[in-house]
């Protein structure tokens, strides 16, 4: 094999906190730079020639645009009769948003904002929406290029039309509509700023920039806040996320204009809104609860010892709560796995929702706070995200789209529920053990395969990983694992300490100081696989994004050993210099700030682009990252992917790659096209690596 094209290397040495560090790639984190632009190009066509030489692409691609093109939900709202979604149609390359009738499953749905139908290319997204009160306007954000830099927007909820405003720097945004639909309180960030977001009002007709500040003075300027406000439009909630272990509460009287304080300083997360009433915010809390309560909490309560327990505290993690009327809905994992039960609003149980099948994910719980039926979004490893309708008895109603096919193996029990979707979804086998990590601490494992798939020694498979920010590894819907399985592999996936599969006393075990326990329960579930027979270390990759990019680049540099592939995504990798680009500073909480003397030993110890050893073979790996990444700078996959190249000399039997993506960001919002041109391109990488043949046309039942 050729070898990567020649990086310029510098003499660059920090002294930080009194330790000498070497930045010898530094030069490659201004993307802007003519010789940065020029040597990524080069590294691309470099890959390119490699990728693109390899005879299964085609195929991989041919099965992943046909799983991507799948209809699939991705969020909901219900306003009264009208529910709101933000979907992609069978064959669509975007996510559109429409709005259609929440008592009548087969009725048309009406597309109220088509982002390819205005933009001049399909890179055009929508990244969040809320709905008024009434159903009648919406309030949309929309971004370019994969950036998430979203615009703000008021559409007409009749036929889609823009009323007119167009309020910038609405990343993230979360807005609180008044009850009459005259306006909203919505949060925004300076122009040119990443961080220092404030409170606002925006009345419907006037100028943006006349908007007042309602709320804007905190110490942290990475504090995000929250709005919601009361059925009558009395009380503003502005709830604080600082950090990840964080969310502080505040309430305004907006008739005296005075605040209560109801939380603040601890590191303790609730999730409150207000009651159908009202007089009080109900909601979820892990004060006094590793694992979540629901609370009712009086408008005037500044003593949070006083908070009233409506549902106790139990084995399994609390997580969505939705008020609907007088009824409280809420979801609970158990093992990874949701279940949704009913209760009174004082906490009485209603019994649990039946019908939403064995191993899945409750992404989203909508509810009208008045009242009427609740929807969930329900996620699979087997089927796309579907919407189910909760009524008030019976089992829950598939809404849309399709019927699951899923065959699932736990305690012995066995179900299944088949369809044909024209042969593109293999049917699959979803599995659930536990392995020891290496202090013995037990680790939730998903294997999921074709059913007709014995996992072994001769079979490839895929371990992927998160471990961070209280974010379980739950059952998704996915077309990577989906082509992965129906060519033949194994995909498992862990539930590593850092997320949130046993509450925040798991998520607090793999932050900061603790991070290595993440690490360590990844190494440990890969050698426990090939331990247990179940695949040979050689056909074994690893793969994860973002964080999940973190995991595998310390994976490759601590345990080089550890697999044949790996497939390192959109990465955090300099980690002593991580906090200074784009939002980074956000996740200093989560990891520790190396410009804190007593933090940079924790991040130093495992920060991968100053662990790569000359000399080493390292596992064959693909670096991916994309231009308009507005979260994670592509500089890391860059020093990171010069570093290694550098330093393998066995590059000839495992290439290091990199590939940079134009004209797209951390992975929200991508078109369909370019989704499969991604996907594809990593499932050829791996599966070359690791012997394993593309799906040969589609199955057929």
């Amino acid at each position: 094999m050729r070898e990567p094209p020649p990086t310029r290397r510098q003499t660059v040495v920090d002294v930080v906190h009194g330790t000498e560090v070497a930045d010898p790639y530094r030069w490659l984190e201004d993307g802007d730079d003519p010789e940065v632009r020029a040597w990524v190009g080069a590294q691309s066509r470099f890959t390119r020639s490699i990728l693109d030489g390899r005879p299964d692409r085609g195929r991989w691609h041919e099965r992943l645009v046909a799983l991507l093109q799948l209809p699939v939900v991705m969020a909901v709202e219900v306003r009264g009769d009208r529910l709101f979604c933000l979907e992609r149609p069978a064959g669509a390359e975007q996510f559109v948003l429409t709005r259609r009738s929440a008592a009548d499953p087969d009725g048309a749905p009406v597309v109220l904002l088509d982002p390819a139908v205005a933009a001049t290319d399909a890179a055009n997204a929508i990244d969040w929406f809320t709905p008024s009160d009434d159903g009648a306007r919406v309030a949309v954000g929309t971004s370019e290029g994969g950036t998430e830099d979203s615009v703000l927007r008021v559409l007409d909820a009749g036929d889609g039309h823009d009323t007119g405003a167009a309020i910038p720097c609405t990343r993230a945004c979360s807005v609180a509509w008044e009850p009459d639909g005259s306006g909203f309180v919505y949060t925004r960030y300076p122009e040119g700023d990443e961080y220092h977001r404030t409170v606002h009002h925006h009345r419907l007709g006037t100028d943006w920039h006349d908007d007042p500040v309602i709320w804007a003075e905190h110490p942290n300027p990475q504090a995000w806040p929250d709005v919601t406000i009361s059925p009558d439009g009395s009380h503003l909630l502005v709830s604080v996320l600082v950090g990840w272990a964080r969310i502080d509460a505040h309430v305004l009287d907006r008739r005296t204009g005075q605040w209560t304080t109801l939380i603040e300083g601890r590191e303790v997360t609730s999730a409150l809104q207000f009651s159908a009433d009202g007089t009080a915010l109900v909601g979820s809390t892990t004060l006094d609860a590793p694992r979540g309560r629901v609370v009712r909490v009086p408008l005037a309560e500044t003593d949070p010892a006083l908070w009233e327990t409506v549902v106790p505290e139990r084995d399994a993690v609390l997580g969505h709560v939705a008020v609907s009327g007088q009824e409280l809905l809420a979801t609970f994992t158990r093992r990874a796995v949701d279940t949704v039960e009913r209760f009174a609003a004082d906490g009485r149980p209603r019994g649990p929702v039946e019908g939403l099948g064995e191993v899945v994910a409750v992404a989203e719980l909508a509810a009208d706070r008045e009242g009427g039926p609740v929807f969930a979004v329900v996620d699979s490893f087997a089927a796309p995200t579907s919407v189910w309708r909760l009524a008030a008895e019976g089992a829950a109603e598939r809404w849309l789209p399709g019927t699951p096919s899923v065959r699932s193996v736990r305690s012995g029990q066995e179900e299944a529920d088949r369809r044909d979707r024209d042969g593109v979804v293999p049917e699959l086998t979803v599995s659930q053990t536990t392995y020891p990590s290496l202090d013995g601490t037990a680790i939730g494992l998903f294997l999921i395969h074709r059913t007709d798939v014995t996992p072994g020694p001769d079979v490839p498979a895929v371990l992927n990983g998160y471990g961070g920010f209280a974010i379980a590894e739950t059952p998704v819907w996915s077309a990577q694992i989906a082509a992965w399985c129906a060519a033949g592999g194994v995909y498992a996936v862990a539930g590593l300490r850092g997320g949130y599969e046993e509450g925040e006393t798991w998520h607090q075990a793999g932050r900061r100081e603790h991070k290595q326990n993440v690490f360590d329960d990844f190494h440990a579930g890969a050698d426990w696989l090939v331990a247990q027979g179940l695949v040979d270390r050689d056909r074994l990759a690893i793969v994860g994004r973002s964080n999940g990019g973190l995991l595998v680049g310390v994976a490759m540099t601590q345990r080089p050993d550890l697999c044949r592939a790996v497939w390192c995504g959109v990465p955090l990798l300099d980690m002593l210099r991580f906090q200074h680009f784009l939002i980074a500073r956000l996740w200093t909480s989560e990891y520790g700030d190396p410009d804190v003397a007593g933090e940079f030993p924790w991040v130093h110890a495992y920060s991968p682009y100053h662990h790569v050893v000359v000399g080493t073979c390292y596992p064959a790996t693909l670096f991916t990252t994309a231009e308009g990444d507005s979260r994670v700078d592509p500089l890391h996959a860059r020093k990171m992917a010069a570093l290694v190249q550098a330093s393998s000399p066995c590059q000839g039997e495992r290439p290091i790659l990199l590939l940079q993506e134009g004209r797209a960001g951390h992975g929200v919002g991508k078109p369909v096209a370019k989704r499969a041109d991604e996907l594809a391109d990593g499932l050829t990488f791996l599966a070359g690596e690791v012997g394993l043949a593309a799906p040969s046309g589609m199955l057929r039942p």
